[in-house]
């Protein structure tokens, strides 16, 4: 009866229990992880991350709903597409006024054309 009792003690399954049970307690810590994460595909917060933020390489992730938009910087200042669309004035008071810029022909009635 002793050499059973020896046999339980080198039995390599209860070892590979063990490890079944580390590895169940990672795989837990793991998902928790995943859910609290802000960029989340599960969550329906909008949340907005910035890497490396004033620096050439850096880069916005915005995330509205389930959809998530990667934005890169270029590194130049005051780059990008798009065209003139008037003049704003700053005030004595401090407000601003904008001003369209236009065609001026667009802009005058059939009135003034008269």
């Amino acid at each position: 009866m002793r050499f059973l009792d020896d046999d339980e003690e080198l039995n390599p399954i209860v070892s590979a229990v063990n490890l079944v049970d580390v590895f169940l307690v990672i795989i837990a810590a793991l998902l928790i992880a995943l859910a609290q994460n802000p960029l989340s595909v599960f969550s329906s917060d909008d949340v907005t991350v910035i890497k490396n933020a004033g620096k050439p390489n850096m880069e916005m992730i915005v995330k509205k709903g389930k959809e998530i938009k990667q934005y890169k910087s270029t590194g130049d200042i005051g780059s990008g597409e798009g065209m003139r669309a008037g003049v704003a004035y700053k005030m004595a008071d401090g407000s601003f006024v904008y001003v369209p810029e236009g065609d001026e022909k667009n802009n005058k009635t059939k009135s003034d054309q008269e």
